[in-house]
């Protein structure tokens, strides 16, 4: 007999289970978040950049992220839903080179260069891994949603290129016979090749000097 039992039976004052359950204070709801969710968000970037989505566990996430897997599916959903969110948030970060350059420089050859210049530098920074997440990403990726997703992001890019290009045609910088969506292809392909040499070893010096081939073929009016 316990010395709470004995007390009880002594006074004849025994309190009753439901009696405890009513007097026990209530449990708290909707306990608060206890991580950073940018900070949690951006390790989860760098988890993909590196090892891209089919590579990449919820039990990998989980770790890197420093969350529980309920704290992540409450935070970000499953993992689809996580990567999409990444990928949102690496185009205005990261990635945002590209938009910059086709927005702020006054002409499309002038656009191309930087682009290709800053993603030569991106691309190899050691602060990060190398290449590029959206690129990445899609290595060996056996889910059709997240890869339909991904080639779409690339052919969007694209597509940004070439109403680049036909602008500067529009005003008179390059040849009105210029084939726009073309020299837009060749620097789609210039950029995933970039991306994929510096996850090579390739340093920023070599894809500054393929950077500045690339825009060496382009006409002149």
């Amino acid at each position: 007999m316990s010395r709470q039992q004995g007390a009880g039976e002594l006074t004849g004052t025994r309190t009753r289970p439901a009696e405890a359950a009513a007097k026990a204070p209530a449990k708290q709801r909707g306990r608060p978040r206890s991580f950073d969710r940018e900070t949690a968000l951006e390790k989860a970037i760098l988890a993909f950049w590196e090892h891209g989505y089919e590579a990449t566990s919820v039990s990998d996430l989980t770790r890197v992220m420093g969350i529980g897997a309920p704290s992540l599916y409450a935070a970000f959903g499953d993992k689809q839903s996580l990567f999409e969110e990444v990928v949102r948030a690496y185009g205005t970060t990261y990635g945002a080179f590209g938009d910059r350059a086709l927005a702020e420089e006054p002409t499309a050859r002038g656009a191309v260069e930087r682009l290709l210049r800053e993603a030569a530098a991106e691309y190899t920074d050691p602060a990060h891994p190398h290449g590029c997440l959206v690129v990445h990403a899609a290595t060996n990726c056996t889910s059709p949603e997240v890869e339909r997703s991904l080639r779409e992001q690339r052919n969007a890019n694209i597509a940004a290129l070439e109403r680049r290009i036909k602008a500067g045609i529009a005003a008179g910088e390059l040849p009105p016979d210029t084939d726009a969506a073309a020299l837009a292809r060749h620097t789609g392909a210039m950029i995933q090749g970039m991306s994929q040499q510096a996850r090579d070893g390739a340093t920023k010096a070599e894809l500054e000097a393929l950077a500045e081939l690339a825009t060496a073929i382009w006409p002149r009016s």
